[in-house]
């Protein structure tokens, strides 16, 4: 295995506030352009850069992979800036975000307006092996997840990892890495914006963390 394999997830994204926006009123809401494309709020570039500097006080990655969504790459670019290194790079399609389909970009009050039939307990289906319209499941998503960490156990051992990717993605880097069964994983969540989870020789040292964008 790699020395270390750092997941982090990108800063806030427009896409997050309009979510967690609408959570709080209950409001369906439906973006209009394509989930890859959401760009990094002010705070999401706030968080970066603090996540950035906190990476820049520890050992700096010798290899970084980086979802190509718009925000997970400006995401790793505000870090990078914070970093005297200059690490092997690669955008790596297999990290992007859970694809939901013809659903991409709908909240669950969206969901549920247009498809009441198949939205209840949605997220157990998902996590059950469902697949939204043109979408893919969570075990669709964990095995891209468990390619890419059979890769690195093969290529790159010894050697300190960055993976700037999404929510879903740590949680499948876990699910994959430890062991934790997928239907389970969720309890593991929710994954906060430009939280820093660390695998030191395959065993967690860190989840979820997020003292770093304090103070």
């Amino acid at each position: 295995m790699p020395l270390t394999i750092t997941v982090v997830r990108h800063g806030q994204s427009e896409s997050n506030l309009a979510f967690e926006e609408a959570f709080h009123t209950g409001r369906a809401v439906v973006l209009g352009s394509p989930d890859s494309e959401a760009r990094l709020t002010p705070l999401g570039r706030e968080q970066a850069t603090r996540l950035g500097r906190h990476l820049a006080a520890g050992d700096p990655p010798e290899l970084v992979l980086c979802s190509p969504y718009l925000r997970a790459v400006r995401t790793w670019e505000l870090v990078a800036a914070e970093l005297d290194a200059d690490p092997e790079v690669r955008l790596e399609p297999r990290l992007r975000d859970h694809d939901m389909g013809r659903w991409s970009g709908m909240n669950a009050f969206a969901i549920r307006e247009r498809f009441p039939d198949e939205s209840e307990n949605l997220v157990a289906r998902l996590y059950g092996g469902f697949r939204p319209p043109e979408g893919e499941s969570f075990p669709d998503l964990a095995a891209r997840i468990r390619e890419v960490v059979e890769e690195l156990r093969a290529g790159h051992a010894g050697r300190r990892v960055l993976v700037v990717a999404h929510d879903s993605v740590v949680l499948m880097f876990k699910h994959v890495i430890e062991g934790v069964p997928i239907d389970s994983v969720e309890a593991s969540g929710p994954v906060g914006n430009a939280s820093l989870s660390v695998w030191r020789d395959s065993k967690p040292e860190i989840f979820n963390e997020m003292g770093h964008l304090r103070g």
